[in-house]
């Protein structure tokens, strides 16, 4: 972002075949901001095949940090050690390392705030304007709307009652052109859904 260089959006940051942000999605970091991808998005390999997207207007806090499904072990013998990567004779039994169980892809709704060094596990889904309180770790899917915290994380209050969410998620305000969001940027911050302008 032009005014501090503490703050990317995300968009400008990553690459590759398997992470996609849509924009204005930011992460807020003052030492590493542009380094995301390599310090935040852990055991991302390619060969895997799982992916990472991230929707629109989402804010990542310091330290928010996605583990992706490169980091699986075997667990169905005695050991969980990987020896094949260590090469050698070892190395003779890559195929040990493949197939390894996989959760899925992550995927992150739009307008998603993750407080401080959040923990996001492989596979997990995370709804339409979420809270990820700091410090968690989320072990599973946080529906649209819900205040998540803890390790595990679990859904601490809803943001809205159902009705409210109903509305929310219809009205799917990521999606409106820039001059729309624009014009409610007072309703969108501070107002009532009635609040908003057509």
């Amino acid at each position: 972002m032009p005014h501090t260089d503490r703050v990317v959006f995300l968009k400008s940051v990553v690459s590759g075949p398997n992470i996609s942000v849509g924009d204005y999605s930011y992460y807020d970091d003052p030492e590493h901001a542009t380094e995301f991808q390599a310090r935040n998005v852990l055991y991302h390999y390619e060969h895997v095949g799982d992916r990472l997207e991230i929707g629109r207007f989402c804010a990542l806090a310091t330290g928010t940090t996605f583990i992706m499904n490169g980091a699986n072990h075997r667990m169905d013998g005695p050991s969980t050690f990987p020896f094949p990567i260590m090469g050698g004779a070892w190395g003779e039994h890559m195929d040990l390392l493949m197939g390894l169980p996989s959760r899925g892809d992550t995927i992150v709704g739009h307008d998603v705030w993750f407080g401080f060094r959040t923990l996001i596990m492989p596979g997990v889904r995370i709804g339409h304007g979420a809270i990820i309180a700091s410090g968690s770790v989320v072990t599973e899917d946080v529906p649209p709307y819900a205040i998540v915290g803890g390790n595990p994380a679990r859904v601490m209050k809803m943001r809205f009652d159902d009705v409210t969410i109903t509305r929310l998620l219809d009205l799917a305000w990521w999606d409106w052109s820039l001059e729309r969001i624009t014009a409610n940027i007072p309703a969108l911050m501070a107002g009532k859904l009635d609040d908003l302008k057509p």
